[in-house]
C-alpha cells in the first residue's frame, strides 16, 4: 500500500479545529485495491476533518463519475455517484474498526490512512443495478434492446375451450345445488 501514502493523515501536528483535505480519485487508486469493475473513473473526494481534544470528526464527501457497463445492454456509460460518509475517530488501547461509524486508534498512533474508507464509500455508492440513462428514457438504439423486444412474451388471447367430458360433471354439480 505504498502507493497510498497521500492518504495518510498525520494528526499530531494539526491544530484543533477544522481542516480540509481534497483528493482526486481515478482508476490507479482502484488498481491498488485490485478492483477492476470501472473502465475509468473521475471522482473528487473532500474530507472535512475536525480535530478536538479527545476525538476527530471526519466527513467524507464524494462526487463524480465511474464508467461502467449497462446491465441491460452492456453498453458503457458514465454513472454519476455522490456519497457522504461520517466517521468518528477515538483513541483506545488497540486498533478497532468493528463499528462502521467509529474508528478506534491506539493511544500511541500519530497518523492513519483514510484510503480504505474512501474506497468503500465509492464502491458502495455505485447502484447494484446499473442502467444506461438512454434505456430509461427510451432513446437507446441497441442490438441487445432490439433482441430483447423481439423475444418479449406477448399476451396471447386464448378462447377457453372446454372438454365435453367435463361439461357433464359440471352439470351434475349445478343440478345438486338447485
Amino acid at each position: 500500500m505504498k502507493d497510498l501514502k497521500q492518504f495518510n493523515i498525520s494528526f499530531v501536528g494539526l491544530k484543533e479545529g477544522k481542516h480540509l483535505f481534497e483528493y482526486s480519485i481515478d482508476n490507479t487508486f482502484f488498481n491498488t485495491f485490485n478492483y477492476d469493475e470501472f473502465e475509468k473513473s473521475s471522482i473528487n473526494v473532500t474530507l472535512d476533518f475536525v480535530k478536538k481534544s479527545t476525538l476527530f470528526e471526519l466527513v467524507f464527501t464524494a462526487s463524480g463519475t465511474v464508467n461502467v457497463p449497462c446491465d441491460v445492454t452492456n453498453e458503457m456509460f458514465d454513472q454519476e455517484i455522490t456519497s457522504v460518509l461520517p466517521l468518528v475517530v477515538k483513541f483506545g488501547p488497540e486498533y478497532n474498526d468493528d463499528n462502521e461509524e467509529i474508528l478506534i486508534l491506539p493511544h500511541e498512533a500519530y497518523e492513519f490512512n483514510v484510503a480504505q474508507f474512501i474506497y468503500e464509500m465509492i464502491v458502495l455508492a455505485v447502484p447494484n443495478k446499473r442502467i444506461h440513462p438512454k434505456v430509461l428514457d427510451g432513446t437507446m438504439e441497441s442490438e441487445a434492446l432490439n433482441k430483447l423486444e423481439e423475444l418479449k412474451i406477448k399476451k396471447v388471447q386464448t378462447v377457453e375451450e372446454t372438454d365435453p367430458r367435463w361439461d357433464k360433471l359440471k352439470n351434475l354439480i349445478t343440478e345438486k345445488k338447485t
